[in-house]
């Protein structure tokens, strides 16, 4: 027996190319949410996010999880999404759930927007610890465990069949797949491209670095948030000893709703700086720039050849991300 681990970093994608040998994958649909390790000592739920915060409270619907009489202890991985009307996941209406801390609005939006953990991936179950279990046994095992309730579910996956799950994807409009290696072991915190991401729209998280006033706008709204990448990854940087640099990817005015306009004006303005974080100056007038604290996702047609992005939108924040965590990812269609 082993005492249930803690505190797990969540296995990363690295985002890539379908798989020339498909029979050595899994394929399984990326969800639009946000990543969280589910803990169980058969009594109680924790939920920790991606950067390991509590967020229990938050999402009541999953905190009531409850597994068979048969599991004891349990950690699950997986994602909290939301969905629309037409029932595809919704990082939109997901971000309503987002870093409220309110009980009595929780309870509300429980009912109004209601969050299911979509489980992929099992880490520990009675006394076991399964990190260095190919996942080909890992899921085996999942399947058994058979959890399924109200508000958390184990949805299929697909074994050599990455092209045709990718264009079922792009029928639903749903934001591309996942595709594991049967042999991988789960290795906590890292990305090392046994798992990819393989997307049909090109999405990227960015750090905000501050505001520019848009046309038309009224003098002190937001117009359009200017947004960057790290140009190395924390690791490689203490590796080296090179210091991270924010490079400018663009400015990005569309997306917005006016509650989240008023809601990213609230989240900036005690952010405010008189420099700029960028390692280069934006091509931009009457900037407000602000400490590059706040990471943003955003979608977009194409990198240009100027490294910045060509007609992109705003689709949330990520509060479970860490901004010196986010270098540009390559683009794979």
């Amino acid at each position: 027996m082993t005492d249930m681990p803690r505190n797990i970093a969540p296995m990363l994608a690295k985002a890539g190319y379908m798989p020339a040998e498909q029979a050595d994958y899994a394929f399984e649909i990326k969800w639009d949410g946000i990543r969280a390790i589910l803990y169980y000592d058969g009594k109680k739920t924790l939920l920790l996010s991606r950067n390991r915060q509590d967020i229990t409270a938050q999402y009541p619907e999953v905190a009531s999880f409850q597994p068979g009489p048969a599991i004891k202890t349990l950690v699950i991985d997986g994602e909290i999404i939301a969905t629309d009307p037409s029932g595809r996941p919704s990082f939109s209406n997901l971000q309503h759930r987002m870093g409220v801390i309110s009980p009595d609005r929780i309870r509300k939006l429980s009912y109004q927007i209601p969050v299911t953990l979509v489980i992929f991936d099992v880490l520990f179950v009675n006394g076991r610890e399964l990190f260095d279990l190919p996942y080909h046994q890992r899921r085996k095992l999942l399947e058994e465990l058979d959890l399924s309730g109200p508000s958390w579910h184990t949805p299929a996956v697909h074994i050599g069949s990455g092209d045709a799950m990718l264009q079922a994807c792009v029928k639903l409009g749903l934001e591309g797949i996942i595709a594991k290696r049967l042999e991988s072991k789960y290795l906590p915190g890292k990305r090392p491209g046994t798992w990819l991401k393989i997307k049909n729209q090109l999405r990227q998280e960015l750090v905000i670095g501050g505001w520019a006033p848009g046309q038309g706008t009224p003098a002190g709204k937001i117009g359009a948030l200017l947004v960057g990448y790290y140009d190395i990854t924390q690791s490689e940087a203490k590796r080296t000893g090179r210091p991270q640099r924010l490079k400018y990817a663009g400015a990005v005015g569309t997306g917005y709703s006016e509650a989240m306009l008023n809601k990213l004006a609230d989240l900036l303005d005690p952010l405010q700086r008189t420099t700029n974080p960028f390692s280069e100056p934006p091509p931009k007038s009457g900037v407000t720039f602000v400490e590059p604290k706040l990471v943003g996702e955003f979608e977009f047609t194409e990198w240009t050849p100027n490294n910045t992005l060509r007609h992109p939108s705003f689709k949330g924040l990520r509060f479970d991300k860490n901004p010196k965590d986010i270098v540009r990812e390559p683009t794979a269609k």
